[in-house]
């Protein structure tokens, strides 16, 4: 009977406490000021039990929270090394140092066909190809540049992305065979007379592009004024956008038809490196093993480590996207789909212990509408993850405060700098932001926070969530 009471009241005490963190947490939420907003939060320690939570089981739109659960997946599923080989074909023969036929590039879904693995050298891959070209005595081509980009299917955009977004570099197309994130890089210089168009360069400079420079420099010390829109269907891209003069805006602006767009860039490329080749062909085969057995060239990507720490620091649509077309691909042996790899997420996520009937998912990335999941889903995954092979990677792939990533420049001169692991989310009206830290006591603790639909600008949110995290870092 004594037993009995002193547990009644352990248990009381211990439902007393948790009511009284509920309360203080809610104190603190009352006084942020988007009060219009959904707020949810869950916090865990490092065995997994609640700390903290508040609208815990309630549905919310992760943002790119979702990255999360893509890239667990896929570390889980492909191994951390992981790596994509492209490879070019010979179709026809050597004669003297011509090739007499057709080269066909085989996509993998190498997503880092760019600069940023590579030391900013965005041709490091084309010019490791044309090495290998040159040194089986190949220096010209009279044939045909075709793609082989049956390792996909044919959909290059996943359900729920909006049109608005398909013009920029983060709402680009997932294609087996890729090139500089499927996006052309365009910098634009305000350096002359008020009223007239500022200059532009672009990056690749191929042919079937159409830039349509409708800008104004305007008097120095006014705010810019962004209009970038691509017509869909095509790689006609308007720019009307108001400079002030002297300014200097990059922006990377995304592409029609990504395969042909990597035979155009790497034509361009051979021909200004003095490799001569006939054309470039618009149609797209199917390598057959008969047909594709002497490899030319072939690039070996960095291992999928690296790709996932790049697509979590920088939080990447198009990396992300891309590995789940590769997971799928890989797991299931026939051309990657968008609703194939999802499944195989929602799978692994399952074998995590996360309720699914709790986790709603259109793409990999968390771009599209109709992504719904719980913070309390993606805290018990995080904490999941910690005993799971690949953790380490998992780990150092996301964002530190203060020093990289999406958070390289929040946090700095508090206790979180250099602290504070974490995920950050962003779509209009959406803020998330998940992941691990040390408190104060020497506690580890997970923990995922959101804020949906709120109205207004992001600095506000970012500054209450910073609010949130240091009462959490100084409380535990």
């Amino acid at each position: 009977m004594i037993f009995r009471k002193q547990l009644l009241l352990t248990c009381s005490a211990l439902l007393f406490s948790i009511n009284l963190l509920a309360q203080e947490l809610e104190s603190l939420l009352g006084s942020v000021p988007n009060q219009e907003a959904f707020w949810a939060i869950t916090v865990l320690d490092e065995n997994g039990n609640n700390l903290e939570s508040l609208n815990s089981g309630k549905l919310i739109i992760p943002a790119s929270n979702q990255k999360l659960y893509t890239l667990g997946a896929v570390l889980d599923r492909l191994g951390s090394n992981f790596t994509y080989t492209t490879n070019i074909y010979g179709k026809g023969e050597l004669r003297g140092s011509t090739w007499i036929g057709d080269l066909i590039i085989r996509g993998s879904g190498d997503p880092s066909i760019s600069g940023f693995l590579y030391e900013d050298d965005r041709e490091f891959v084309f010019k490791n190809l044309l090495q290998q070209l040159k040194e089986k005595g190949i220096s010209s081509v009279k044939g045909n540049l075709i793609s082989d980009i049956s390792y996909f299917d044919n959909e290059v955009y996943p359900v729920g992305w909006d049109w608005y977004d398909l013009t920029f570099y983060y709402g680009v197309e997932i294609s087996p065979l890729s090139f500089n994130n499927n996006a052309f890089d365009l910098v634009v210089t305000a350096g002359d007379k008020i009223g007239e168009a500022p200059a532009i360069r672009w990056y690749p400079e191929i042919d079937d592009l159409t830039i349509i420079n409708n800008q104004k420099i305007i008097e120095a010390g006014n705010k810019y004024d962004e209009f970038y829109r691509r017509k869909l269907g095509s790689n006609k891209v308007e720019l009307a956008s108001k400079l002030p003069q002297g300014y200097i805006e990059e922006e990377s602006l995304s592409i029609e038809n990504a395969p042909k767009f990597f035979l155009d860039s790497f034509a361009l490329f051979l021909r200004k490196n003095g490799f001569s080749i006939a054309k470039v062909s618009n149609k797209n085969v199917v390598c057959l093993v008969v047909e594709c057995t002497e490899v030319l060239a072939s690039h070996t990507s960095q291992p999928l480590s690296k790709l996932v720490k790049w697509a979590n620091k920088e939080s990447d649509n198009f990396y992300t996207e891309m590995l789940l077309k590769t997971l799928a691909a890989e797991k299931q042996e026939i051309p990657g789909t968008f609703e194939n790899g999802i499944k195989e997420v929602r799978n692994f996520l399952a074998e995590q212990g996360i309720d699914t009937n709790l986790v709603k998912m259109n793409d990999g990335s968390g771009l599209a509408m109709g992504n719904y999941t719980t913070t309390e889903n993606i805290s018990s995954f995080l904490h999941s993850m910690k005993s799971h092979a690949a953790y380490d990677i998992f780990y150092n792939s996301f964002p530190v405060a203060g020093i990289d990533g999406t958070i390289a420049h929040r946090f700095k001169g508090t206790g979180l700098y250099n602290n504070l692991r974490a995920k950050t989310g962003f779509i209009t009206g959406i803020r998330t932001l998940s992941g691990y830290m040390t408190g104060s006591s020497g506690r580890q603790i997970t923990f995922s926070l959101a804020t949906n639909h709120y109205a207004g600008k992001l600095k506000p949110v970012d500054a209450s969530h910073q609010e949130i995290i240091e009462y959490l870092y100084k409380k535990y």
